[in-house]
């Protein structure tokens, strides 16, 4: 009897430039879209001292000098460093929904007989998935000066100094890594959930042998469950890798400085703050640009 097929959750792999194409293709959807949440978000996480629990304080926390302004000025006010998220989203939603499944590709021919004989045949589909999509959250790190960028622009904008992209990094050079190994401590425990959770939603809840072949409504609740584990499992180093990030170049502040005073003055609990507009407004975020993405790669496949 022959070998089973190696196991990747699909009956084929997609081309390259299908993934290209559709995880490109949710990026420029879902920027478009929730830029303004995502710097509410960062925002929200980086507050240190104004009281979020009155509209006031709200008001203050998510639209600073213009707080009191119009609420089309207000509005505006919620698109900064959009060139830079432009950059960091296009490529890190083509490296995240693009890569997995490369990774996956590889599990699958070189390890899918472990994981099928270790986990079972359901569940060791959706580990793969999952150590795949924390592979791809750890090389994630490589895009991490944009991401600093774009968090500067939204939460820090007086860090710029009136300088421009090239003029930035060529004089912070690696400082525009500084917090990478936070970041790669959250990515790696986030898109394992990510990908892990619903991976494991398809599987088993919606019994699906080749995941490619999933509705959009099939995409959408697993991309729900998905998002839902990765963004509370990656919550706290979260919080920690944007106040990292969220500081004026020359400030050096390390990882467990920024935890110790965390925990010290404002308890524990603060390690999830902004969790639940995360989970109820750049949940949906997630969500949209995922399920997009695991929809629009088997179609661009007919094509390319």
């Amino acid at each position: 009897m022959s070998p089973p097929p190696p196991m990747t959750g699909r009956k084929h792999s997609e081309s390259g430039l299908a993934r290209v194409l559709g995880s490109g293709t949710s990026g420029i959807a879902e920027l478009m879209v929730f830029h303004p949440v995502d710097t509410i978000a960062k925002r929200l996480m980086s507050n240190t001292t104004i009281n979020g629990h009155t509209l006031s304080g709200l008001n203050q926390i998510i639209f600073r000098q213009q707080a009191s302004a119009s609420l089309g000025t207000k509005v505006l006010s919620l698109f900064p460093g959009l060139g830079y998220a432009a950059g960091y989203k296009v490529a890190q939603r083509i490296y995240k929904f693009g890569g997995q499944p490369w990774f996956n590709d590889i599990l699958g021919r070189n390890y899918g007989t472990w994981f099928r004989s270790t986990f079972g045949e359901k569940n060791g589909k959706s580990m793969m998935h999952a150590t795949a999509g924390s592979l791809t959250g750890i090389g994630e790190v490589a895009l991490l000066p944009l991401d600093v960028l774009k968090i500067k622009r939204q939460v820090n904008p007086a860090a710029f100094r009136d300088r421009g992209f090239l003029k930035i990094v060529a004089d912070e050079g690696l400082s525009l890594y500084r917090g990478w190994g936070w970041t790669m401590a959250r990515n790696a425990p986030g898109s394992f959930a990510l990908f892990g959770a619903s991976a494991y939603t398809k599987s088993t809840l919606l019994k699906l042998e080749d995941y490619s072949k999933a509705t959009w409504s099939q995409n959408f609740v697993a991309s729900v469950a998905g998002a839902i584990a990765s963004i509370t499992v990656a919550a706290p180093l979260d919080t920690i890798k944007t106040r990292i990030q969220n500081q004026n170049f020359e400030t050096k502040v390390s990882g467990f400085t920024v935890f110790g005073k965390l925990v010290r003055e404002e308890g524990i609990t603060a390690l999830f703050k902004g969790l639940t507009p995360k989970i109820l407004v750049v949940g949906p975020k997630l969500v949209f640009s995922y399920t997009l993405a695991q929809s629009l790669i088997p179609l661009f496949a007919q094509y390319v």
